[in-house]
């Protein structure tokens, strides 16, 4: 049996349909912890009647601070099979959902293309990942993914490690990204500002971090297409019970100000955040009847 090599982790693990031996701890068989709308993602993605969000389990990265831990650190969902997942799809477009949104859903590349055959949704398509990605994963993405969402989390390897278990999270980011720009070419939007094709970058400032922050938006300015637009999100709170010191508060007004200037210094065109989006009240319910169209 072939080892997984989908994510830079490269751990070859064994997986099957009940199990999986790697970082991600997933089997082969899709793990799904909701299929729903989903309102409070960007403009050009959620639109009015929200995005269709399908939130895989399981993750690349072991985020210290995640806030939807219960599927990235402890598995939480449902097994989904491609047929399944095709069935839910339609659900999402015939709901209105301008676009279908697959978030953290790397482990599941080949079984997500294999829905896709069954139904592919007339809606872009929209890649919502942490950024810690494969070049080679992503080319075999290329012309299914309208829309790519990276994240673009940490800039130092001390920063990586600390905060996400991996030293080279912004070595594989950086490179993700741009191949993600390569593939869809500029941001396009239509007619109802919905995003057809490009790349939106994300970066959520974090406590006493600003310094990476600024890093990170200089390097989006000196290695991406112009016109790339950035999310810089203040959405920040302690979440699965992080102990990491300096990262058990939110984010101060003073340190939003300092990254939302440099960034406006930069001229990046792109999005910010309200200080009330600061909350756990937005984290989604996952695993529940109700969590599911």
């Amino acid at each position: 049996m072939k080892g997984c090599m989908l994510c830079p982790r490269q751990c070859g693990a064994v997986r099957d349909d009940k199990e999986g031996l790697g970082f991600c701890r997933m089997p082969e068989t899709m793990r799904i912890a909701r299929i729903a709308p989903h309102l409070w993602e960007e403009p050009p993605i959620s639109g009015e009647k929200g995005t269709g969000a399908v939130f895989f389990s399981g993750c690349t990265l072991r985020c210290a601070y995640c806030q939807n831990a219960d599927i990235s650190h402890r598995g939480l969902g449902r097994p989904f099979t491609p047929e399944q997942l095709a069935d839910s799809l339609r659900r999402l477009v015939d709901l209105g959902c301008p676009t279908v949104s697959f978030i953290t859903a790397t482990p599941f590349v080949p079984q997500i293309l294999k829905a896709l055959t069954i139904y592919r949704p007339p809606v872009p398509l929209v890649w919502n990942t942490s950024g810690y990605e494969t070049v080679d994963t992503l080319r075999v993405l290329e012309g299914v993914v309208d829309v790519y969402l990276p994240d673009l989390k940490h800039f130092s390897r001390e920063m990586g490690q600390l905060c996400a278990k991996a030293a080279d999270y912004f070595e594989a980011a950086g490179a993700a990204i741009r191949e993600m720009c390569r593939q869809t070419g500029p941001a396009q939007y239509d007619r109802h500002g919905i995003m057809t094709r490009g790349v939106l970058v994300r970066h959520l400032i974090l406590p006493g971090l600003t310094s990476e922050s600024i890093a990170l938006l200089d390097w989006v300015k000196d290695n991406l297409p112009e016109g790339t637009p950035v999310s810089l999100m203040r959405q920040y709170v302690p979440c699965n019970g992080v102990d990491i010191p300096g990262l058990d508060r939110p984010i101060t007004a003073r340190e939003y100000r300092r990254v939302r200037d440099h960034m406006l210094a930069l001229e990046l065109p792109g999005y910010e955040q309200e200080a009330a989006s600061a909350s756990a009240e937005f984290v989604p319910l996952f695993g529940e009847d109700e969590s599911f169209v």
